[in-house]
């Protein structure tokens, strides 16, 4: 039987969107199935590439050259899909990333059960955005792509807290803030179908966040690190963005993440800039 961490890889290194996703469904369920079976899957090790394969298309553009988009219009509409599909096939990645990539952690199983059914959960998102997609004619791959996105994985590849607090609770947390304006423009234009998706995405991206705050606040109790302290800490040191508000209080605090979080973190950015 391979190991959960040699079937992480065989992710990893898949370059086709589809293909990537089908296999780590495929993996999802047969971590799932062995659980249930009471014969877990062993953990193994495998060592991951320090980027994913990717495929030929899309043009990967420095952050500044990605073309702007314009939610008023079709074509800006078609853009916004395609910049999730983007974001929803590096989750896949980050997400069989986390778990290959620190076998010198030892962490409980219900980590890796986290880990495995979020990477299934974006896999589920990155195919349904894409159906959008070629339901407007288009598909992965015809835009140009962010390609700033695996920085946090690079720079936290060595950091297990690290990657917890920039991953799930800044990136994806950021979602959480951004997705119902989103929701909002495709409800607008009647376009049911990307609505449809969007908001099984917003619904299940509150437990990745969940699973973020929850596994940092494991890890700091175990280091005996006070979690806000260590969350601003790492956050400064690690991610090169920006927090910018509105934040979206009421999910983030859903997710186990509190304003004083946060919110200092986007004071001293905004002194900064």
């Amino acid at each position: 039987m391979l190991s959960l961490r040699e079937r992480a890889v065989d992710v990893l290194t898949t370059a086709d969107g589809r293909d990537k996703t089908a296999k780590g469904r495929a993996h999802a369920a047969a971590w799932f199935a062995a659980r249930a079976a009471g014969t877990p899957m062993p953990l193994g090790r495998a060592t991951p590439p320090l980027r994913p394969a990717r495929p030929e298309r899309p043009e990967l553009l420095a952050p500044r050259d990605v073309p702007r988009r314009r939610p008023g219009t079709a074509q800006g509409r078609l853009a916004l899909l395609h910049a999730v599909a983007h974001i929803e096939l590096n989750a896949v990645d980050l997400h069989w990333d986390i778990i290959a990539r620190f076998p010198d952690v030892p962490m409980p199983p219900g980590f890796f059960d986290d880990w495995v059914k979020a990477a299934d959960e974006e896999a589920k998102h990155f195919n349904l955005i894409c159906d959008c997609l070629e339901a407007m004619g288009s598909h992965y791959g015809a835009l140009p792509a962010h390609a700033g996105m695996w920085r946090a994985a690079e720079d936290t590849a060595n950091d297990l807290l690290g990657r917890l607090a920039v991953v799930p609770m800044v990136l994806e947390a950021r979602g959480l803030d951004v997705t119902p304006g989103m929701i909002e423009i495709f409800r607008k234009a009647g376009e049911t179908r990307a609505v449809r998706a969007m908001e099984v995405i917003y619904a299940e991206e509150v437990g990745h966040v969940a699973y973020g705050s929850k596994w940092f606040h494991f890890l700091c109790g175990r280091a005996d690190r006070d979690p806000k302290d260590a969350f601003h800490d790492l956050v400064r040191h690690y991610f090169h963005g920006t927090l910018k508000p509105p934040f979206n209080e009421e999910k983030r605090a859903e997710a186990g993440i509190p304003p004083d979080f946060y919110w200092p973190l986007a004071g001293l950015t905004d002194a900064a800039h």
